[in-house]
Order: C-alpha cells, then structure tokens, then sequence
C-alpha cells in the first residue's frame, strides 16, 4: 500500500465545519487501501506566542476531534509530532540542505511575517518549510494529502528529497502531493464571499464541532441571507443561501437541486431551520465521541503514546539510514 501522511495544527479550541469537509473527510477516506500516518503538528504552532496550557488542551482536543471524525487508530498511525523527536533531528539536516534564498521565496513567511513585521517574525516560521519537509519524509511517504495552499511546500520538500539522494544516494521517497480534491467549500455564516476560516475575526461564522448543538443553530437561523425569498444557488446574487445549500448538501447528501425543489415557495426562516437540524445531527454524535474521549484522557494519551511508538520505530529507520549516508557516526 502507498504511504500517506498528513498533520493538522492544534491552534484552535475547535475544528470547524470546513475542516471537516475540505481535509479530515478525506483523511477517514484515504484510510482504507492506503498505510495512512496522521500527525498533530504541535511543534509547528510554536512559531507564534504560545499559552502552555492552551497547547497542551488544544492537542488532545484535536486528537479527540480526528477519531470522533473517524481517524481509526486500527487503520492509521495517529500520533503527536513532539513524541517523536527525529522530527527535530530530520528537520535540521533539511534547513542543512535548503539554500537561504530558497527559503525566503516560501510566501506563507512572506505572507505572515509581512503583516507582523519582519522584525517580530520568530525564526522558526521562517524554517517551518524544512520541519514540515522532515516531518513528509521521515515516513518515506508517498502521498501528502494537502490543500492547495501547500503546493509550494511540497515541492521545496521534493526538490530536498532530490537533492540529498542525488549527492549521497538513494535515501528519501521523491513525495507526490496529494492536493484534496475541491469538496463542499463552506464559506462564513456572516461573511459568505469570505472562507470559514479560523483566522476570522470573530467565531459567529464558523459551524465548529464541539459547539453544544442549540449553539450552531442559533448560528445558522442568524446566518446573513440575500434579497428576495427564493431558496436558489446562486453564489453571485445569493452567496449566503447557496453556502446553506451547500452545508445542508454535504451533510445530508441530497442535491442542490433536490433541495431547490423541496424548498420552493418556501421562505428563508423553513430553510434555515431545516439546515440547522441537519447540521446539530450530524455533528451531535461526534461531538458526543470527543467528548467522551477528553473525559477519560488516560485512554485518549494510551491511543496516543501507541501511535508515537509506532512513528518512532519508522521515524528512526530513516535517521539511522540518513546519518549513515551523511557519514555520521552512529
């Protein structure tokens, strides 16, 4: 089976519903026929100030989160990328190997250190490129499914993969990106021209999965709407009723258009209403599950400390083979 690894960042209290569709939906796809390795990138959010506390709740929530969304533990490797420190080891033979120039041309730190100030950004948002580099191929992975805001990363992380086997041999799976294929794109309940995104600013627009249910529905009845009464998609004319097709779409599995029809001569108050009980049920026995996950943490870390045993055992493999290559004494 093909190797596929991916990793999620344990920033926010919540996944939101967006998270769901355009990335960890497909992750419980990819699980089967495929051996799937999936990490939460705890050490990568420490490029910006970082509460102990907060990190620490936030990595067992996600982690909570991801088998409440279907992650199994018997089918993929789900693990928390600072119990494995050869991520740390890997991650400085990449910045060895990456040139300065290579690394500036990286537009996530472009982006991110120009709205803070070159000053203020930490040094490792600058490196983040080459631990996410070693972070792909410690597991020799042969597919890294990411969005298409990542395209750039994996091709700095094959180019180094190139790179070292062509000076010191054959060493690192050449990875393919895997780019999500363009799913339900779920866009914010107040600003429906703008993606649901963590980073907005405020969380009115997100549909997140451990909000209590009578939460996300007053969310959605109170979601801007358009002109008129016609429950149409029409993302120009009618951004906010075609995202709540859209929402009510992936998570029902009827067709727009079979909501169209369901939903005609009705007004917007009967569509959001239906659309926020098929959101609230949905989401009621995940959350249900994750719940139930924090709550007895010792079993949530022994699930955990199994699959960073088991990223270890693969992880060291590669850094013994690496060193080697490098003339590093072992």
């Amino acid at each position: 089976m093909k190797r596929v690894l991916s990793g999620i960042q344990p920033t926010s209290d919540s996944f939101h519903l967006g998270n769901y569709l355009g990335a960890v939906k497909q992750w419980v796809e990819l699980q089967d026929g495929h051996d799937a390795f999936y990490c939460i990138v705890d050490l990568h959010a420490l490029t910006v100030e970082t509460d102990p506390a907060l990190l620490r709740k936030r990595t067992l929530t996600s982690a909570a989160q991801l088998l409440a969304l279907g992650i199994s533990p018997e089918k993929s490797t789900l693990f928390v990328q600072s119990q494995v420190p050869q991520h740390n080891q890997l991650g400085w033979i990449m910045e060895c190997l990456t040139g300065f120039g290579e690394a500036s041309r990286m537009t996530q730190f472009k982006d991110k250190s120009s709205k803070a100030g070159a000053d203020s950004a930490r040094v490792g948002l600058f490196t983040y490129p080459m631990l996410m580099a070693a972070d792909i191929l410690l597991y020799q992975a042969d597919l890294v499914p990411v969005g298409e805001d990542q395209r750039q990363h994996i091709e700095l992380t094959r180019d180094i993969a190139e790179r070292f086997n062509s000076r010191y041999g054959k060493n690192f799976v050449v990875p393919e990106g895997f780019i999500l294929k363009q799913g339900a794109k779920i866009f914010d309940l107040h600003e429906p021209t703008a993606k649901m995104s963590k980073s907005a600013d405020t969380g009115n627009g997100l549909i997140e999965i451990l909000d209590a249910p009578e939460v996300n529905a007053k969310k959605i009845k109170s979601a801007t709407t358009d002109a008129g009464r016609e429950v149409k998609f029409d993302l120009a004319e009618k951004p906010g009723i075609s995202n709540l097709l859209t929402i009510h779409s992936a998570l029902s599995g009827k067709s727009i258009s079979s909501l169209e029809a369901e939903f005609d001569g009705k007004g917007y108050g009967d569509f959001k209403g239906a659309v926020a009980e098929v959101v609230v049920e949905y989401l009621r026995p995940i959350r249900a599950k994750a719940i139930e996950l924090l709550e007895d943490e010792k079993h949530l870390l022994q699930i955990l400390h199994q699959g960073s045993e088991k990223a270890r055992s693969v992880a060291q493999k590669t850094i013994e083979e690496t060193y080697t290559k490098l003339g590093v004494v072992l």
